[in-house]
């Protein structure tokens, strides 16, 4: 009730003065909960790429400041689970479930302590003209349609291993533009986002402008958890009374982003609008709200199988250990002997009670 809601909010004294999260990419729809986080008035760093303000419980000051800092090409591709390391004022980075497998066994581990995301947003998708007869990625491997994908993505080598595509099929060439599948005329199938490109495809005419189909990653077999927020674990004893508190405040931000992503988009849009000059592409709130529906409608956000938000199904977990212990050998970048699940995620700070409605 009221009366506990400044107590259960006070973080003074108990987290840093100021979070720190190191994020992957630009602000985004994804990075919701986060970016909702962040009080009225807030220093924006267009040249650093990087948002400081009050950190606020849904509307609560709880004492303590949160710096959101931008990265991918804001930061020349530096991966969160390595700056962790080389940069103590970042409390939390953002790491995918397979990226925190592979940094296991190279002395140099990451914990992942929140999941602001059930599902990848990661599809497949091409165009339902061409293709009647594709329903799941599966039925793409039956043919000999090209798929092209980012390079590095772990997924890829879990899709051909087992069967689902051909490895003469695909190709690591996606970058992010869709001038390959203009050239192609929409013949090919692409790796996208369910949040970017399916939209932007569907909505554009200038790239597309006609009906796409799509199948999830995560519903081919793969059930990684994306972006979600890591420490150190050498710094976990240290920040566990802050963690004990700041995670619920993470589930309350990402489950009230859910509801309601309005105000948060329009923020995220004006923040990209000041990291342009570093190279950010405009991000419109209309852009942003499509994508927050788009992540309610497919299971993005929510709560998985049971009632909270943020947590992680250990059985989803020890799968994907199973699947990339495997590749990452194959890679010369092997998985910590005898990894567990518990190596990789704790559900120790998660409040059970607070999930998307």
């Amino acid at each position: 009730g009221t009366a506990t809601a400044g107590a259960d909010s006070a973080l003074k004294g108990v987290c840093p003065d100021t979070v720190v999260f190191q994020t992957n990419w630009w602000p985004q729809a994804e990075y919701g909960g986060l970016y909702r986080l962040i009080g009225s008035n807030p220093t924006i760093d267009g040249t650093k790429t990087r948002v400081t303000g009050t950190l606020v419980d849904n509307g609560t000051d709880t004492g303590v400041k949160v710096e959101i800092r931008a990265g991918g090409p804001a930061n020349g591709f530096t991966p969160s689970t390595s700056l962790l390391y080389t940069d103590k004022s970042i409390t939390f980075g953002g790491a995918d479930l397979d990226q925190i497998a592979q940094v296991s066994g190279a002395g140099k581990p990451v914990l992942s302590v929140f999941a602001p995301l059930d599902l990848s947003p990661v599809v497949l998708l091409w165009d339902p003209a061409q293709h009647p007869d594709f329903s799941t990625i599966a039925d793409i491997g039956k043919t000999d349609t090209k798929v092209i994908y980012f390079q590095g993505a772990t997924y890829m080598q879990y899709l051909t291993g087992a069967g689902l595509l051909q490895p003469g099929q695909v190709a690591p060439t996606y970058a992010g533009t869709p001038d390959q599948w203009k050239a192609a005329k929409g013949s090919i199938v692409q790796q996208g986002f369910v949040t970017n490109e399916v939209l932007r495809y569907q909505n554009d005419p200038s790239v597309w402008g006609k009906r796409v189909q799509y199948q999830l990653v995560a519903d081919s077999g793969y059930p990684v958890y994306p972006e979600t927020l890591i420490i150190r674990p050498d710094r976990k004893q240290e920040l566990s009374a802050c963690l004990k508190k700041l995670v619920p405040v993470l589930q309350r931000s990402t489950a009230a982003y859910e509801a309601d992503p309005a105000t948060t988009n329009q923020f995220i849009s004006e923040l990209v609008e000041k990291y342009a000059n570093k190279g950010a592409f405009p991000y419109s709130k209309e852009q942003g709200d499509a994508a927050a529906k788009a992540m309610s409608d497919n299971a993005i956000i929510g709560n998985g199988k049971d009632t909270a938000v943020g947590n992680f199904e250990e059985a989803r977990v020890q799968r994907i250990i199973e699947i990339v212990t495997p590749i990452f050998a194959a890679q010369k970048t092997p998985v910590k002997q005898g990894l567990t699940v518990s190596d990789l995620v704790t559900n120790e700070f998660i409040d059970p009670s607070v999930g998307v409605k």
